[in-house]
Formats: structure tokens, sequence, C-alpha cells
């Protein structure tokens, strides 16, 4: 499916998904826009709860400051999730990288979550597949991202939209 991209804050996505059979949850109406500035207020408690699923601690200030430096400076690609009322549903930041073996741009998609009350509705799917074109459309090569290994569903959803699970590296990180 091809989607018109528009300018900052403009909607540029809109779908309604199919619900999966074997859900009683129905499908929820979702528009994906570029975030800017204006969104932080709905998009700083998405965050935050992002944040706090990783067993961080509540910290709406520190969020809309992050947030708002990654807008300002141009350092991230952020999609914000809305139902028809504007309500924030949930969001996906991606960075841009670049593979030196490759010789191509990258982009990680670092961060995606769905608020609690909009799971298994289609929502993550939509934003997965809006990031996939959006990177596209930025030159990228690939897109990556990680998962704790426990996230079951959240592996299940990757892979029914055609990711594939990295085996041949180990990845390891150094606290600075």
């Amino acid at each position: 499916m091809q989607h018109r991209v528009a300018g900052p804050g403009e909607l540029w996505f809109s779908e309604s998904r199919i619900p999966n059979p074997e859900s009683r949850i129905p499908a929820m109406p979702t528009r994906i826009q570029l975030a800017t500035m204006a969104d932080l207020d709905t998009l700083v408690p998405l965050f935050d709860g992002y944040r706090q699923f990783y067993r961080q601690s509540p910290d709406l200030p520190r969020a809309r400051a992050f947030l708002a430096e990654r807008i300002e400076r141009g350092e991230s690609l952020i999609l914000l999730a809305r139902d028809d009322d504007g309500t924030g549903l949930g969001f996906t930041q991606l960075y841009p990288l670049f593979s030196s073996v490759r010789a191509v741009r990258t982009w990680l998609l670092n961060d995606l979550f769905v608020a609690r009350s909009a799971r298994r509705r289609g929502v993550a799917g939509a934003l997965l597949r809006v990031a996939a074109e959006q990177a596209r459309e930025r030159g990228a090569a690939s897109l990556s991202l990680s998962t704790a290994l426990d996230n079951a569903p959240a592996q299940a959803l990757y892979e029914s939209l055609g990711w594939r699970r990295e085996s041949g590296f180990c990845e390891y990180s150094l606290g600075l």
C-alpha cells in the first residue's frame, strides 16, 4: 500500500486493521503522522509509558526534554499514531545509521510503544509498516531493531510482518 508523505505534523497515513480472528477486540482506526514540537503533549506520556515498560521511573520532564531535543535537532524520526479523536495511541522512533561494510544508509527502529488500551488492535503493525516505508523513502537499505528475549508477542508481530531474526551476530554494549 502506498501512502502520501506530507509535511511535518500533517496526516499522511490512515489504516483500519482487520482484527485477528482469535481476538475479540475490534480493530482501531489509526492515523499516523510525523511528530513535531506541537505534538509533545500527546507524545510525552506515551514515551514515559515506554520508559516505564522498561523499568525506568516515571519522569515526564525528562521525557519531554529528551523528545524536544531529538525533534529540534532533527536527530530522529518520530511517528505518532492517533485515533479519530486525536488521542495518542502509540509511537515509534527511528534513528539514522550507516553500514560501513555494505556502504549504505540504514535506520534503527529504537522505540516502539502502544498504549495498553490500544494493544492488539493493529496500531503497532501500522507503525511498523509506516516506519519501513518512511525509511525506504529516505534511502535506507534496511531497518533494524532489538527486543527483549522474553517479549514473545513483539517477536511474533515482527516476524508476521517479514522481519527476520538475526542469528549470525552477538550483540554487545559498553556502559560509559
